[in-house]
């Protein structure tokens, strides 16, 4: 049987992220104020986590909110008009509707209705997994322009009396718009998933467990040490791996921006890395905390407006967390 010749689109050679959004919780939330439930102490906290403070976002604000502000952000300092934007991915594991998206809702609050949506469930390595799709579907000819955003209201799931991860988490959003490139400025991905160690990070019920009344309100656990093991040795490897792929070497990066999950973590990959004092580490978490799928976008967007000359070198950026799943490239900054 003899098929018609079908059209597939084709995009680009070369893609690359234009410019950097943020939106922060509008309250700063210190150790203090954390302590009591888990019966702990300031000096436990930044000696655990590196954390002084963290940043949540207000009863009445939202993770659409603020991931709406980051958009907005990125999109003005992008040069790109908001209609110009066809596809919109959200990561979040926040969205607190299963349907509609986030993504959609954000598009028409920004004016790229009707923009191709949809949320992306990656945990932390959430915004890494969506710069790879966005890419990936601007070189097939999918899409010409994305706007990416990481959003977390991670308060909505939050146990105040849980000392395995509450004290970690804060709120905010955010993104990047990514463009076509005469020049590669995002390097091949090394990304993947381990979901048999599903319960390292996880929900502690169901939400049909909720509504049964078999269960409270569900919120986020993990298992402390199992996952500083897996991102200490296994993540400083995905790193490495990171740099090959890109055809680069640590000494020829300007900025190292990991997950901002644990201030620990983060030294002990740059030790792995041996990066060399030349390159700046993103350590956003000491005032902003573990925000999930925002912390690389808002961890970048803090570094750039620290250190402008950043701009045009090469960053290396992992995020990794629940699934447990893990993504890294190497990009140009904006």
């Amino acid at each position: 049987m003899t098929h018609p010749t079908l059209t597939q689109s084709r995009g680009v050679e070369f893609t690359r992220i234009y410019s950097y959004g943020a939106a922060r919780g509008d309250v700063s939330v210190p150790n203090e104020d954390l302590i009591g439930p888990i019966d702990s102490s300031d000096e436990w906290i930044r000696q655990r986590t590196g954390i002084i403070t963290r940043t949540r976002a207000s009863a009445e604000v939202s993770a659409v909110d603020l991931a709406t502000e980051a958009g907005r952000e990125a999109i003005e300092a992008s040069g790109i008009r908001p209609d110009q934007i066809d596809l919109v991915i959200a990561a979040t594991i926040s969205n607190v509707r299963q349907t509609p998206s986030m993504a959609a809702v954000v598009a028409d609050n920004l004016g790229a209705n009707p923009a191709a949506a949809y949320d992306s469930n990656a945990a932390c390595a959430g915004f890494s997994y969506a710069i790879t799709q966005a890419d990936a579907l601007i070189r097939s000819g999918a899409a010409h322009y994305a706007l990416v955003i990481g959003a977390e209201k991670l308060s909505d799931v939050v146990d105040p009396t849980d000392r395995s991860i509450s004290f970690l988490l804060g709120d905010g959003a955010g993104a990047a718009v990514v463009g076509p490139s005469d020049f590669p400025g995002i390097a091949a991905p090394v990304w993947g998933s381990d979901g048999s160690r599903a319960g390292a990070v996880t929900m502690n019920s169901t939400l049909v467990e909720y509504r049964d009344g078999k269960a409270e309100w569900p919120t986020l656990r993990q298992e402390g040490q199992t996952v500083f093991r897996w991102a200490v040795w296994e993540m400083a490897k995905v790193a490495k791996q990171a740099l090959e792929a890109a055809g680069v070497t640590s000494d020829q990066l300007a900025a190292f921006i990991p997950h901002q999950a644990n201030m620990r973590i983060i030294d002990e990959f740059a030790k792995q890395l041996k990066l060399p004092e030349s390159v700046v580490i993103a350590r956003d978490i000491e005032t902003t905390g573990n925000t999930s799928a925002a912390s690389i976008p808002l961890a970048t967007h803090r570094l750039l407006k620290e250190h402008p000359e950043l701009s045009g070198g090469l960053a290396l950026q992992i995020g990794f967390g629940a699934g447990l799943v893990f993504g890294a490239q190497v990009i140009v900054l904006p």
